[in-house]
């Protein structure tokens, strides 16, 4: 987890050198979260999670998103309805593989954590279908 030294005063982002990235993560981690990856559908550590709790950045600690907005949606990563805070994630577009899509990332680091669809169930209809090495559960 990040320490307040690592972020700057201007912004609240936690600024690191790609090596303290390395250092940080895992190369899995490192791979998705810092160069936009992405893990295999249903091999990741969340996509059948049912615990409670809290999904943080793996990066930086920020809460991201909550076990009560998590779904099974099908696609063998861990999807959610809803962010636990708005303000905790930014979107992205992102046109790369050929296709146009929103990329959804921590709004504090900037880690990669997947991509959004508007196919999700109600009440947002929004599907944020996510890596789970680029999250972190916080059990309750």
């Amino acid at each position: 987890m990040a320490n307040p030294a690592e972020k700057t005063a201007e912004t609240g982002k936690v600024v690191k050198s790609d090596e303290e990235w390395r250092q940080q993560l895992s190369a899995e981690e490192y791979r998705v979260a810092r160069k936009a990856g992405t893990e295999r559908a249903f091999t990741g550590r969340y996509w059948d999670e049912k615990a409670k709790g809290t999904y943080n950045c793996v990066c930086c600690g920020q809460p991201l998103f909550s076990s009560e907005t998590k779904y099974e949606s099908g696609t063998g990563w861990p999807s959610f309805y809803a962010p636990a805070d708005e303000a905790a994630i930014a979107l992205k577009e992102d046109r790369s593989l050929f296709m146009r899509r929103t990329e959804v990332v921590c709004s504090r680091c900037d880690a990669h954590l997947g991509h959004v669809f508007p196919d999700g169930p109600e009440p947002t209809g929004q599907r944020y279908c996510l890596n789970s090495v680029s999250l972190d559960l916080k059990k309750e």
